[in-house]
């Protein structure tokens, strides 16, 4: 069985609009990738209806309520309108008694755990936990941080829809009663942690808990190297975007965009969800690269997903970056089947190479390849 998870298959697929045989085309999705991008119109209304069916099964709302006479939620880009009683997109924040409840600063619905450093980040390969980065003002040892470990919290909760994502499992817990103070957080980091790292889901529906917990855990570590980073679909309101830029900044932090994909109408079909705020939230961000160059303050990823990102999307995607900073780091990570698309390959050595090769002749200086033991070596 591991022999097998690991093997490319070969696939074609048949396009349900333009009938063309592509390389690689999802079931589950119906549609080329060509289609998606020019005629979708055409292709989104049964594609949304894969995204509300996969949110049904978890008791998500299928889409950002709107209601005329709810409370505003100014979180994340998704700008819910929540009446009494409902949820918003993201499942967290909801209407009790006319007020607006849940994702607040005391609670959280998250899983955290401690990893031994260097751990499998996103930016293991120019961050100080993998590195040593910064040393030795933002790192605990001139290379990786060998001994020491990270803080890593899970939110249970996100403001995108990914049919492919890897940790689609947050969605059962959700609505779990369970929650954890930012205090009860902070305080699980000892003399040991020299980072913590905000995932999931994504922190950006909770960020208020994360920020609050940041701020206690910088406060109980002040003697001692401690940095705060984010992995997340940047999608979070700009006012929050600052706080926490400010935060990674000042700790040694980094904050790790996930650019899923640079079409609207393919990132729509994949996420669920524009990805307008995201890119906007990053070209923001891109701005303060220079305040501090070592370690690396913003870092950007993206997941090859076959037959969907190609080399068009990391073309467009490597352009923007480089526009904006060539100095900032992008990760190429290799696809592994999951949630939806299980009937996709995993990302082939070519795909992953040609893609490098790519976003380096857009004139980016540091791109890596993760997650080489998923690649295989054809479609």
């Amino acid at each position: 069985m591991i022999f097998k998870r690991f093997i490319n298959r070969s696939r074609t697929g048949t396009c349900k609009l333009c009938g063309a045989r592509s390389n690689v085309v999802s079931d589950i999705i119906g549609y080329c990738v060509d289609c998606i991008r020019n005629d979708f119109d055409k292709v989104w209304p049964e594609i949304e209806e894969v995204h509300k069916k996969s949110r049904r099964e978890f008791g998500l709302p299928e889409v950002p309520p709107r209601n005329p006479g709810g409370i505003f939620c100014d979180q994340c880009h998704n700008r819910c309108q929540i009446g009494e009683g409902e949820v918003g997109y993201c499942g967290i924040r909801r209407v009790e008694d006319g007020k607006l409840v849940g994702g607040r600063p005391h609670e959280g619905n998250l899983y955290y755990y401690h990893d031994p450093l260097p751990t499998n980040c996103v930016a293991d390969f120019v961050c100080p936990a993998g590195t040593g980065s910064g040393y030795p003002r933002f790192a605990r040892k001139a290379g990786p941080e060998r001994g020491y470990k990270n803080l890593a919290v899970f939110y249970h909760a996100c403001s995108f829809n990914c049919l492919y994502c890897q940790n689609y499992h947050f969605k059962e817990y959700t609505f779990s009663s369970r929650k954890i103070t930012s205090r009860e957080l902070a305080e699980a980091a000892d003399i040991w942690t020299s980072c913590v790292c905000y995932f999931g889901g994504d922190p950006s529906p909770q960020i208020l808990h994360a920020i609050k917990a940041a701020k206690l855990a910088l406060k109980k570590t002040q003697d001692m190297p401690f940095r705060i980073c984010w992995e997340t679909n940047g999608a979070m309101s700009p006012k929050y975007r600052d706080i926490i830029a400010e935060i990674s900044l000042k700790s040694g932090g980094c904050i790790k965009f996930d650019l899923k994909a640079w079409n609207e109408n393919l990132h729509k079909a994949l996420c669920g969800v524009s990805n307008g705020q995201t890119l906007g939230n990053f070209k923001e961000l891109g701005k303060l690269v220079p305040l501090r160059k070592e370690p690396p303050f913003l870092i950007a990823s993206t997941l090859l997903v076959p037959g969907y990102v190609d080399y068009e999307e990391i073309s467009a995607i490597a352009k923007f970056i480089a526009d904006i900073n060539p100095d900032i780091p992008y990760s190429l990570l290799g696809f592994y089947p999951d949630f939806k698309l299980k009937d996709l390959p995993t990302t082939s050595r070519e795909h992953a190479v040609k893609s490098k090769q790519i976003a380096e002749s857009k004139g980016l200086k540091n791109v890596n390849i993760g997650n080489v033991h998923l690649l295989g070596d054809n479609y």
